[in-house]
C-alpha cells in the first residue's frame, strides 16, 4: 500500500473532511455542485471550515467570479457549464486550501470560458495556493503551469516546466497535435 504525505503529515487513512481540515480543496470533473442550492448556498457549504469569516470568504469569490455574484439567488443547477464550474471552485477556495486540486476543470465549458477559467486558476496560484490540475486541455493547462507532468497510459513521461513542455519537439507531435 503507497503512503501519501501532506504538508510533511501522512494523510493516506483520513477521511476526505480531514484533509479539507489539513488544507486540502478538490473539485471534482462531475457532480460538483448542489444543483438545488442557490449559489451562494453552494458557496455557503465550504465556509463550515471557518464560519466566522465567511462573509470575506465570499467576497473573494465573487471577485474572483463576478457572475456568481450577479447569480447568487439563482439555483445552481440552472448555471451554464462554465458558471457552475466557477461554483465548485469558488466552493472549494472557501475553505482557504493550500492545496487546491481540479479534476478536469474545463471539461464541458465553452471555449471562451475555459481561457477565462484557467487566467483564474492562474491567478490563484499566483496569491499562494497550490494547484494540482488533471487536464485533457494540455496546451491550455501547461501555458499557465509552473511545473508539468505528461502521462501516458499511468506512467509519467515527461516533467518540466509548462513552457518547457510546450516547446519539446517530442512532446508536441506525440501529444499536443504538433
Amino acid at each position: 500500500m503507497e503512503t501519501f504525505f501532506f504538508d510533511g503529515e501522512d494523510i493516506t487513512n483520513l477521511p476526505p473532511q480531514q484533509r479539507v481540515l489539513k488544507g486540502m480543496g478538490f473539485v471534482p470533473q462531475t457532480n460538483n455542485i448542489f444543483p438545488s442550492l442557490t449559489v451562494q448556498e453552494n458557496l455557503e457549504m465550504g465556509a463550515f471550515i471557518d464560519q466566522k469569516n465567511i462573509n470575506e470568504m465570499l467576497e473573494y469569490v465573487y471577485d474572483l467570479f463576478p457572475i456568481l455574484k450577479d447569480k447568487k439567488n439563482q439555483d445552481a443547477g440552472e448555471l451554464s457549464g462554465g458558471q457552475r464550474q466557477q461554483v465548485a471552485v469558488g466552493r472549494a477556495l472557501m475553505t482557504k486550501p493550500k492545496l487546491l486540486m481540479l479534476d478536469e476543470p474545463s471539461a464541458g465549458v465553452s471555449p471562451i470560458i475555459m481561457e477565462s477559467l484557467f487566467t483564474k486558476i492562474k491567478q490563484i496560484a499566483n496569491q499562494g495556493t497550490a494547484v494540482l490540475m488533471v487536464e485533457q486541455n494540455a496546451k491550455q493547462a501547461l501555458k499557465i503551469s509552473d511545473l508539468g507532468f505528461v502521462l501516458s497510459q499511468g506512467k509519467n513521461l515527461f516533467t518540466d516546466s509548462g513552457n518547457s513542455l510546450l516547446a519539446n519537439k517530442e512532446v508536441r507531435q506525440a501529444f499536443l497535435g504538433g
